[in-house]
């Protein structure tokens, strides 16, 4: 499949909003629901459409039908612990069809030139440590593994429900 690289527009949000379930598309912990995953970023898409969070950059990979398969957004801010320029990726995901065809790093590399050219002197982003294929792909674009968030629950999260049993909800 062709596709091209282009900046996404607020008309393209109901089908990148379509791809954010594929954030879930991995082992996840039975603790966690699949669309706490992308809730936040869907909003702060949404926001983005409003011209309410300029420091946010969205490009989307399309087919030649432009058809959206592919979303990258990333968003301009302080580096946690340096405080330089930096930029963290929000969302990088691709339809299932389009999977294992480069999309996602050339999407990547695309967010990497903007937020550069935009003054970011780094580029963070979170991975669950159970998302094996991501977290290969992003230490073949150079990304490395720095910080190892624990969580601990307490009361009823702590136990999962009956839902969570069967290691799904």
């Amino acid at each position: 499949m062709s596709y091209s690289i282009r900046a996404a527009s607020p008309a393209d949000v109901e089908p990148m909003l379509a791809l954010f379930p594929r954030l879930a598309a991995f082992p996840l912990p039975p603790e966690r629901r699949a669309e706490h995953l992308w809730e936040g970023d869907a909003d702060l898409l949404r926001r983005w459409t409003t011209g309410a969070v300029p420091q946010c950059l969205v490009y989307v990979a399309v087919d030649p039908d432009d058809r959206i398969v592919g979303v990258v957004m990333a968003q301009l801010r302080e580096e946690l612990l340096s405080h330089q320029p930096s930029a963290h990726l929000e969302v990088v995901a691709v339809h299932a069809d389009a999977e294992g065809q480069g999309i996602g790093r050339r999407l990547i590399e695309e967010i990497e030139q903007k937020v550069q050219a935009r003054g970011a002197e780094s580029l963070t982003l979170h991975v669950f440590g159970s998302n094996t294929r991501a977290r290969s792909v992003y230490e073949r674009l150079g990304f490395t593994g720095e910080l190892i968030r624990y969580i601990k629950y307490f009361g009823q999260a702590a136990k999962p429900g009956p839902a969570d049993r069967s290691g799904r909800s």
